[in-house]
């Protein structure tokens, strides 16, 4: 049912919202009355956390629901702390942060052990608490039978016998495997710490610590204070891994209809539920499997040997062929895909696989060894609850079987893709066999279907209806809104340096013309430049092209290297110039606030490597919506370069140059290009901003841009 009422600003922290997010909070407001999920688009710097925030935590004190706040991006998690806490000082809530059991463990086992403990530790202190109530009551017996009471000593000796298997039942819990943080949890007041939980916005790490200093379990005491909140900050696959999401909302205690979740940098979404939806398995998986059926001693081992001895033959199979000359002697450490599927028909380590099952019937194999593993598992599980075992075992065969039950099933799905990948290991080159989820779609729409509803929000969601069509949303509001910042403040250029297609990037013109332009534009730049490259290599060839003649100081963002770090040195810089590429992590959720940054570089349209995988999701975009290219590769890219131009401008004082470099960014690109171009993917307000430069006429513009503010300490470059 619609609520007609508008909201107010109890949740809000600060005097009074900006234009734009007064109107953003009363339209989703109304959107969470009508039970309608919102794609809100809002540019970077403008407060889009708490016009979500806001409307949803008053909408859910209204009607008795619960606020889950969600990201995949760190700094975002403590930002949302920061806007709690605001929040929490103006108006009092009970909000949290939730990690998973990994980051809070204080005795480091997976997950499967700690579920495995959780259970063994409660059936003690439940034994003990038997133990407890019959020695009260043995004491009480044995006062009344000698105070003459016959029937008492009658009872006394029938509680004395059952005390004496209690007792027994004790020793013997004890000597299985227990936690003693969560047995302490089980046995100590913890009034002292849910108390201290409600106190303010709590960190995994300060309740970490807060229990680490009382040997108690945090993330126990985290699950079990989990229903008390109005507000949850978590990481995506919370909500996205469905197993996980069922137990996350029962620690809520909450139904799905009960929750409303706002999703910031929602445009990630898409490539995190692909991940979740993606399963695989590795060739040592399927050799454990093989020794565990060998030591099984169980006559259904046979028939899962089939399975898994054909599986694994044909894996090797499959990458030895696909493997050339000397290509194995080049295989490292990361994983490497081969192309595996067929245009037509099955993959070819199916096909493998079926051409080297020998068996009676693999449907029949599968189900035996399915029902083997789930047997195997039972065992491992008993014999770790038992103190037999020091780790709880994972029963590799069914895994295996799972894997492979779910492969042959999802050959006729389009929303799945075949892959095998090789990499280095110890012993030499070993495989892995992935189902890889080309149509997130699966995992998306049951999801919000399920919730009250969700606000999906980040500074490039447009064009909106690709993304309903690609999560799967029926009908969501929809709402945008721009830089309301001084327009007399910021710059944005189109330079019409030529194309940086792959195939010119080698040539030695284009490099010396953009070269000459990335030079001029860090030149004319009074602070620091910030420069964003297709890959990581281009990043490195303009760096290693700049750096001997430039007078700034030089940061080249490399794979593997702390990105805060890299950031703080940066921002320190007075005239620095950090070459990064758009597909890393510098693109987005890291702020370069004031003077950390004045002018940004977008170089060339920075198109992700076409490979096996980004085709497949290509080929599905385009049979389930008739435009594969625009759906996975040129609107992600898009909304990458539109992400990496808001690193800078960040509150309405602050003065930037953003410029894009490549032709097809340009008019002229648009006009003699076709479909080569990628100005007309820009939303229209965006592309009205867009002003038109040769690369040698960018100094003039910057340094009558910059002139005009009065930026530059002393006197100007000089053209």
């Amino acid at each position: 049912m619609a609520v007609d009422s508008s909201p107010s600003l109890r949740f809000f922290p600060y005097d009074s919202p900006y234009e734009n997010q007064a109107a953003a909070i009363e339209r989703i407001h109304d959107a969470l009355g009508d039970e309608c999920d919102v794609l809100f688009e809002g540019a970077c710097g403008t407060g889009k956390t708490l016009s979500a925030l806001v409307p949803a935590l008053e909408f859910a004190r209204e009607h008795d629901k619960t606020v889950v706040i969600t990201t995949n991006v760190h700094q975002q998690m403590r930002q949302f702390v920061a806007d709690a806490r605001a929040i929490n000082d103006h108006e009092p809530l009970k909000a949290t942060v939730f990690k998973g059991k990994a980051a809070m463990c204080h005795i480091d086992v997976d997950y499967e052990e700690c579920q495995v403990l959780r259970d063994t530790t409660k059936e003690l202190v439940d034994a003990e608490e038997d133990l407890a109530e019959l020695e009260a009551r043995e004491s009480d017996l044995l006062a009344a039978s000698q105070a003459g009471d016959d029937d008492a000593a009658e009872a006394r000796s029938a509680v004395m016998d059952e005390l004496e298997h209690v007792e027994s039942e004790v020793d013997d819990r004890r000597e299985e495997s227990v936690c003693e943080h969560y047995y302490n949890n089980l046995t100590a007041d913890t009034d002292a710490f849910y108390a201290w939980l409600a106190s303010d916005v709590r960190t995994p790490e300060e309740i970490y610590e807060y229990a680490e200093e009382e040997s108690l379990c945090g993330y126990e005491l985290l699950k079990e204070g989990m229903e008390a909140m109005d507000l949850v900050v978590c990481n995506y696959h919370h909500l996205l891994d469905p197993g996980i999401r069922e137990q996350f909302l029962r620690w809520l205690g909450r139904d799905p209809e009960d929750v409303i979740t706002v999703f910031d940098e929602a445009h990630n979404v898409e490539s995190a539920a692909r991940e979740h939806a993606t399963r695989t398995l590795t060739e040592t998986t399927l050799d454990s499997a093989l020794a565990e059926c060998d030591d099984a001693g169980d006559p259904r081992a046979g028939q899962a040997k089939n399975v898994v001895e054909a599986f694994r033959r044909a894996l090797v199979a499959t990458y030895d062929e696909k493997l050339g000359f000397g290509e194995r002697e080049r295989i490292g450490e990361d994983w490497e895909d081969l192309v595996i599927a067929n245009p037509e028909g099955r993959d070819d380590l199916t096909l493998a696989f079926l051409d080297a099952y020998t068996g009676q019937g693999i449907e029949s194999d599968v189900e035996t060894g399915l029902a083997l593993g789930a047997a195997l598992d039972r065992e491992y599980d008993r014999a770790y609850r038992n103190g037999e075992t020091q780790v709880r075992k994972e029963c590799q065969t069914l895994q295996t079987m799972q894997f492979v039950e779910s492969w042959l099933a999802d050959g006729a799905s389009g929303g799945r893709h075949p892959v095998v990948s090789v990499r280095e290991g110890p012993e030499g080159v070993y495989g892995r066999a992935e189902s890889f989820a080309s149509i997130p779609r699966d995992v998306t729409e049951p999801l919000f279907s399920s919730l009250h509803a969700s606000v999906l929000m980040s500074a490039t969601l447009r064009p909106f209806t690709v993304l309903e069509d690609v999560l799967g949303l029926d009908d969501p509001e929809t709402m945008a809104y721009g830089l309301t910042f001084p327009e007399a403040n910021r710059r944005t250029f189109a330079v019409d340096t030529p194309a940086l297609f792959a195939s010119e990037r080698d040539d030695p013109g284009v490099q010396e013309s953009v070269a000459g332009t990335v030079a001029d534009a860090i030149r004319f730049t009074p602070g620091n430049t910030l420069l964003f490259f297709p890959s990581y290599a281009e990043a490195e060839r303009y760096h290693d092209r700049i750096a001997p003649d430039t007078t700034a100081t030089t940061h080249l963002d490399e794979p593997g290297e702390s990105v805060e770090s890299l950031r703080e040195r940066f921002a320190a810089d007075e005239k620095g110039a950090l070459f990064t590429s758009l597909w890393g992590t510098l693109t987005e959720g890291v702020s370069f606030d004031g003077d950390d940054a004045h002018t940004v570089l977008v170089v060339g349209v920075p198109y992700p490597h076409l490979d096996d995988r980004l085709e497949a999701v290509e080929n599905a975009y385009d049979a389930a919506f008739d435009d594969g290219w625009q759906y996975a590769v040129e609107i992600p890219t898009i909304r990458k370069t539109r992400q990496a131009l808001g690193r800078v401008l960040r509150s309405p004082e602050e003065i930037g140059v953003r410029a894009l470099l490549d032709t097809r960014y340009t008019e002229r690109g648009r006009e003699e290009m076709g479909k080569y171009s990628v100005r007309e993917t820009f939303p229209a307000e965006e592309r009205t901003e867009l002003v038109d430069v040769a690369p040698e006429k960018l100094q003039y513009a910057m340094l009558n841009f910059y002139t005009d503010h009065d930026a530059y300490d002393g006197d100007p470059p000089t053209p």
